[in-house]
């Protein structure tokens, strides 16, 4: 937990601001979710709004903000003698509340009683967008909604105001978002030392684990580790690594308070690049460095991704796998054969940022329209950028034979792409290059300790400590 004003002050700039104006906010935490029964729960994970507003990482909990009085109010149990015996002794509840700066702390039952009270005086109780099917049944008997009508009653004004909020990072944020990224630099070092034929996609997932459990941390997200790395989110790893294969990782760590880490490195089995790999390696590179070279305040994050598809264009020209011009390429979305998800996100104490909040409010403003284009409609975060924002840069490149097959099929982008030249690609398998950045008053500041990219430098890493 940070210290008890840091909690206050965002309860107390939710409160101030405009939207919404009156009426109380609930929160729910999370609750243990069971694997197969209820003694054998999946690793707890907080609720990211519940531990920004309340801070407190322990289940079964529920906050509740009152905007017209400025008053917080815990609910939750302490913990029973069976829970002692089974798990330890926790802190008391009333303790942890004032360790958030909450000094009101009553047991759930009298959470119903004063809900039904606001409702019997016309209050408005405020609530987020249920992302679990535990929460809709909560709230529905809470609120005494029905479940098809649940969704009705989640509040647009909330979610802005707590997008508002969450979206710009303070100082203490951002030095737990780097605790986090020098966590994923030691993953990282870990995967690219074990990247030497013969090793297994499992044994270094394993390796880069026990590495996160002995630092006391855990991935922020499943990782992607794979020599199939045209396979965007490949989170199975049965593969063995074969001298000429590229090792796409990508893996973030979490830092004490929760906050996440993403980043995205390839490496080349056994240390060399092949003359092609290093080609679209370098594409993507120069990808990557036009779009945070072009990183701003006030700069829309879809003109960066634009930028970032145009660079990557020119040199698939080169390389004679499209044709242009590289501008009238990107405008027709001929680029998302080879570059078809968004250049990146908003990042925090979820690695999506917020994105249970719905992305059309985290990722876009109000008079954006989200585009349809392919390729295009998968990105994340379009807007405006602004000081504090911390978003990732990933820009890829993939042969992905099943879309270039239909793609093919139908003779789309003909005119941009060289299909012939395509075809020897196939079984390249896929490059992606991330890091994370905080947006500053003049540009952009890349966060977390230096994970070397370089081509010469990635391959000098590869293989330097195998697994025994």
């Amino acid at each position: 937990m940070f210290a008890p004003t840091t909690y206050r002050s965002r309860r107390r700039t939710l409160v101030a601001q405009e939207r919404p104006e009156s009426g109380l906010v609930l929160l729910l935490g999370n609750q243990h979710t069971p694997r197969n029964y209820v003694d054998n729960p999946y690793p707890f994970q907080q609720d990211g709004t519940f531990l920004y507003y309340f801070g407190l990482d322990r289940p079964n909990l529920y906050g509740l903000i009152d905007l017209d009085m400025g008053t917080s109010t815990l609910y939750g149990e302490e913990a029973t003698l069976d829970d002692v015996v089974w798990a330890g002794e926790p802190p008391a509840l009333q303790e942890e509340a004032a360790a958030v700066g909450v000094d009101t702390v009553n047991p759930p039952p009298t959470l119903g009683s004063r809900l039904t009270q606001a409702r019997q005086q016309d209050r408005t109780v405020h609530i987020l967008p249920p992302y679990r099917d535990e929460h809709r049944l909560r709230l529905g008997e809470l609120l005494n909604v029905p479940h098809a009508q649940l969704d009705d009653a989640v509040s647009e004004p909330l979610i802005q105001a707590v997008v508002q909020q969450r979206s710009v990072k303070s100082s203490e944020e951002v030095a737990e978002i780097e605790t986090a990224l020098e966590r994923t630099a030691q993953v990282h070092a870990c995967a690219q030392a074990h990247a030497v034929p013969g090793a297994s996609e499992q044994e270094i997932v394993g390796a880069m684990t026990g590495r996160l459990t002995a630092e006391g941390s855990a991935f922020s997200f499943t990782p992607t580790c794979s020599v199939r790395g045209e396979v965007l989110h490949n989170h199975s790893y049965p593969n063995t690594l074969t001298e000429g294969d590229l090792l796409l990782v990508d893996a973030g760590a979490v830092s004490p308070r929760h906050y996440a880490g993403d980043v995205t490195r390839v490496t080349p089995v056994a240390g060399t690049f092949a003359s092609r790999q290093e080609a679209i390696y370098r594409a993507v590179l120069s990808a990557q460095a036009a779009a945070i070279e072009a990183l701003a305040p006030d700069v829309p994050f879809v003109e960066i991704h634009k930028h970032a598809a145009r660079t990557l264009t020119e040199h698939l020209i080169d390389l004679g796998l499209m044709q242009g011009p590289a501008e009238e390429a990107v405008a027709a979305g001929a680029h998302a054969l080879f570059f078809p998800h968004g250049l990146g996100h908003m990042m925090g104490l979820d690695v999506h940022d917020m994105e249970s909040l719905g992305e059309e409010f985290v990722g876009y403003t109000n008079d954006q329209t989200r585009p349809e284009q392919f390729g295009l409609h998968a990105l994340r975060l379009g807007r405006p950028l602004h000081p504090g924002f911390v978003v990732t840069v990933e820009p890829g490149c993939y042969f992905i034979p099943p879309l270039i097959k239909h793609w093919r099929a139908e003779q789309r982008h003909e005119q941009f792409i060289n299909y012939e030249r395509v075809e020897d690609f196939l079984g390249f398998g896929g490059i992606r290059i991330e890091d994370d950045f905080l947006v500053t008053a003049d540009g952009a500041r890349a966060l977390g300790a230096d994970i070397p990219k370089a081509p010469e430098k990635v391959a000098a890493r590869a293989g330097s400590s195998p697994l025994s």
